[in-house]
């Protein structure tokens, strides 16, 4: 690795920033077989404030995520439909998937080339889609009109693929740029100017997160199917339906877990690595703590089933 880039601030916003490398012929096959430059980066960051709203709105994303998950564990021994309707409401006015909270976070990710001084989005911009995809997974829709749940159920997928775009254009040309500096070496023909061995590609091959990835298109997936099952008149296919759905669904919870703990350790070392562990160990313990209390709620169901039986 590189430990002169580290002590060049511009050189290492630049190579962050670089939207474009241009590749151009080498004198020196040998040593240089590649040979790339910077052809054109971002605009300038927004003012720290816009940086310290956006951590203020995820702190409260992540917070009002928590309690209602704490709230849809406690209520398991109420009545269903008193914790339904509240889950819905909660889900449609103050969750992360929900109508006024996912606007904005499309919003923060459209823009977050230029959010990136205190809580910059090309480190902690997986992070806030992993609290989209979470809240997709535990809370479902419970509107009764068909209509409407379809229209809701759809917009839901469209956020989501959404953001998987726009954090991947944010993400890419940050994991291409650490890729360029860890692994190449400077020619000394301009700041940017970098020889490598072997040709350099998007994203770059030390961070293989994506958000344009298996784990977006498993969630459009557990959606469509939500949408099938509504709309299926046959209790027979419902039923059908209904298992795939569940499959679909715990193979979503398997492989966003693999992608918190893969950020949470696998990330670019520059990071603030106990502030980043700290936002994505705060997602997984999320998932953790539902995704026992599930296991703990099966389990229990299906002993209270045996004595019943015997």
């Amino acid at each position: 690795m590189n430990t002169e880039w580290k002590m060049d601030l511009d050189r290492k916003q630049t190579f962050f920033k670089c939207t474009k490398w241009q590749f151009e012929d080498t004198l020196d096959p040998i040593n240089c077989p590649f040979h790339y430059f910077c052809d054109s980066i971002y605009p300038g960051d927004y003012p720290e404030i816009i940086d310290l709203l956006v951590f203020f709105f995820f702190t409260f994303s992540y917070l009002t995520t928590l309690l209602a998950v704490l709230r849809k564990v406690l209520s398991r021994t109420r009545v269903r439909e008193d914790d339904g309707a509240d889950d819905d409401k909660a889900k449609r006015y103050l969750l992360p998937s929900g109508p006024l909270s996912l606007p904005l976070i499309l919003l923060i990710l459209a823009k977050g080339q230029r959010i990136n001084t205190l809580f910059p989005i090309s480190i902690f911009g997986p992070a806030i889609l992993q609290l989209v995809q979470l809240s997709v997974l535990i809370f479902e829709n419970n509107i009764e009109k068909e209509a409407s749940f379809v229209f809701f159920e759809a917009s839901t997928i469209s956020g989501v693929l959404h953001a998987s775009l726009y954090l991947d254009a944010v993400i890419l040309p940050y994991y291409t740029g650490y890729d360029a500096l860890v692994t190449s070496t400077f020619s000394g023909v301009c700041k940017s100017c970098i020889c490598r061995k072997e040709p350099l590609t998007v994203g770059g091959k030390i961070v293989a997160y994506r958000g344009w990835s298996s784990t977006s298109f498993l969630l459009v997936g557990v959606l469509c199917l939500r949408i099938i099952c509504k709309l299926c008149r046959e209790e027979a296919k419902r039923k059908k339906v209904f298992v795939i759905k569940n499959a679909v669904e715990g193979l979503a919870w398997v492989v966003l877990i693999r992608d918190c703990v893969y950020l949470a350790v696998m990330s670019p070392v520059e990071e603030p690595v106990l502030f980043r562990v700290y936002v994505f160990g705060s997602v997984l313990m999320l998932i953790c703590v539902y995704v026992i209390t599930q296991v703990c709620c099966l389990i229990s169901r299906r002993q209270s089933k045996k004595t019943t039986n015997t």
